[in-house]
């Protein structure tokens, strides 16, 4: 009865939501910040580590932090934005 649901991803990322997750208001409160620390070489994750455990479940809120680090020409790349790490 319930295999349809291992079947979706987005059923299983979301009853699996790291518990750490701010959700997508508190992100979207800082992510200019947690844009900055990418930026400036530092582990966002070590310092925002609710936003970063978002980030890592909300494409949207990924989708938005990298066209916050596309104009300086930082890579759309996930990983390379630190962004296996959010």
């Amino acid at each position: 009865m319930t295999e349809g649901f291992h079947d979706n991803a987005a059923v299983i990322r979301f009853l699996t939501t790291d518990p750490a997750d701010v959700g997508c208001e508190q992100t979207m409160e800082l992510l200019h910040v947690y844009a900055d620390l990418v930026l400036a070489g530092e582990y966002p994750e070590a310092h925002l580590p609710g936003i970063a455990a978002h980030l890592r479940d909300c494409n949207p809120c990924a989708e938005d932090l990298q066209g916050l680090l596309a104009p300086v020409g930082w890579p759309l790349d996930r990983s390379a934005a630190g962004v296996g790490v959010y």
